[in-house]
C-alpha cells in the first residue's frame, strides 16, 4: 500500500491515525484534516470495505468535507472523520466500541466523534464511556444534540426548496418531480417533508423493503437504486453513499437540479465542472447537509438549544443562494465556488 500522503485524496491533513485492537477486533482510521477553527469534528462510520485502502480514502475525503462543512456552517470546529472497518458479517460489539472510544481519547481532543453511517445514538453512549470527546448523545427535549439525522434532513429539505427556487423559479415543491436515492434517516426524513408539500416522489434504496414501505406510506413510485440516477425528474436528491456523480453518470442525468445529503457526491473535482457544463443547478453537499453537525457541535460546545440549532439550519438556503450567485457572476462551477469560500475560512485560501 502507498504511504498515506501519496493517496490522491490526501490534502495536507494534519493527522492520520490507524488503530488496531486485537482483543476487540477493532481496525479503525481517524483522519483530522484541519484544526484551524477548532477541534476536528465529524462522525464515525461503521462500514465494510472490500479493501482497506478504500477505508483510508473514505476517511481522507470525509474529513476534508467536514473541514469545509463546519467552516461554511459558521462553527468553531475543524474537520475530522472516523472509520471503523467492519468485518463482513461481523458483529459490532460493546468491546469494539469501547476500543474506539479509547482511540478517540488518546488523541487528546484533536478529534470529536459523533454518529454516522452504521452507528446509532446508543453506540455513541457506549463510546462516551471511554472518551469525553463525543457528541450526538441522547438529550432532554428542547436541547441541542441527539440523533443528527432528522436535523440533517431538515437542512437538506430547505436546501432542495432553495434549489427549486434557483433552478425552477418556483417557491413550492407541489407537483415537483423529485427522485430520492437513499431513504434512511436523512433521505426518509426529506421524503416525508416533501410529500407533505405535494411533491411527486420516486424512491430508491439498496434496502428494497425499506424503500417499498416508505413508498407505500407516501404514495410514491419505486425505482432501482442505480436506475434512479437516470430517471427523468426535476430534482435528483442523492442521500446514500458518495462518489455517485462521475463522468459517466453526469452524462446520463435527466434532471435540471441535483441536491441531496450524501457526502462527497462528486467522484472527482473535475466532475464539478462537468455538472456545471450541463447547466445543472448543484447544491454542494457539505453546505446543504450541515444540519446534523450544527446540532451535535452546539451540543458539544454547550452553546445552544434545539431552537438555536434550527435557527442556524434556516441559514443554509441563504448560503446556497450566495454560492449560486457567485457561480453565475464568475462562470465558475458552484462546487469550486464553495470550495474556495471554505478554504479561505480554514486559512488555506
Amino acid at each position: 500500500m502507498s504511504a498515506v500522503w501519496d493517496f490522491a485524496d490526501f490534502d495536507d491533513h494534519e493527522h492520520i491515525h490507524m488503530f488496531r485492537d486485537r482483543a476487540s477486533g477493532l481496525t479503525a482510521v481517524i483522519a483530522v484534516h484541519s484544526t484551524h477553527l477548532g477541534p476536528g469534528a465529524g462522525g464515525v462510520r461503521y462500514w465494510h470495505y472490500p479493501q482497506r485502502a478504500a477505508a483510508i480514502t473514505d476517511a481522507l475525503r470525509l474529513s476534508r468535507g467536514m473541514s469545509y462543512k463546519n467552516a461554511m456552517a459558521g462553527l468553531p470546529m475543524g474537520g475530522g472523520k472516523g472509520v471503523i472497518l467492519a468485518d463482513e458479517g461481523g458483529a459490532k460489539t460493546p468491546e469494539l466500541l469501547a476500543a474506539f472510544g479509547r482511540a478517540v481519547e488518546s488523541l487528546g481532543g484533536a478529534y470529536v466523534t459523533a454518529e454516522d453511517v452504521g452507528i446509532t445514538d446508543a453506540d455513541m453512549v457506549q463510546i462516551a464511556q471511554h472518551t469525553k470527546h463525543v457528541s450526538g448523545l441522547p438529550v432532554a427535549s428542547g436541547e441541542a444534540g441527539g440523533d443528527p439525522g432528522p436535523l440533517t434532513a431538515l437542512g437538506v429539505y430547505l436546501g432542495i426548496k432553495a434549489a427549486i427556487r434557483e433552478g425552477l423559479n418556483t417557491d413550492s415543491a407541489k407537483d415537483v418531480r423529485i427522485a430520492i436515492q437513499g431513504v434512511g434517516s436523512v433521505g426518509g426524513g426529506v421524503a416525508r417533508r416533501l410529500a407533505a408539500e405535494g411533491a411527486k416522489l420516486t424512491l430508491a434504496d439498496v434496502n428494497l423493503a425499506r424503500a417499498k414501505s416508505l413508498a407505500d406510506e407516501l404514495g410514491a413510485e419505486l425505482a432501482d437504486s442505480a436506475a434512479i440516477m437516470e430517471i427523468e425528474a426535476d430534482v435528483l436528491s442523492p442521500n446514500a453513499l458518495g462518489a455517485i456523480l462521475t463522468e459517466a453518470s453526469i452524462e446520463k442525468l435527466r434532471v435540471p437540479i441535483v441536491a441531496g445529503g450524501a457526502n462527497n457526491q462528486l467522484a472527482t473535482a473535475a466532475d464539478g465542472q462537468r455538472i456545471h457544463d450541463r447547466g445543472i443547478t448543484y447544491a454542494p453537499d457539505y453546505v446543504i447537509n450541515a444540519g446534523g453537525i450544527i446540532n451535535v457541535a452546539l451540543e458539544y460546545l454547550g452553546q445552544g438549544s434545539r431552537e438555536e440549532v434550527e435557527s442556524r439550519i434556516q441559514l443554509i438556503p441563504g448560503r446556497l443562494a450566495e454560492i449560486w450567485a457567485k457561480s453565475k457572476a464568475s462562470g465558475t462551477p458552484a462546487a469550486s465556488v464553495a470550495d474556495r469560500m471554505a478554504q479561505e475560512l480554514i486559512g488555506r485560501g
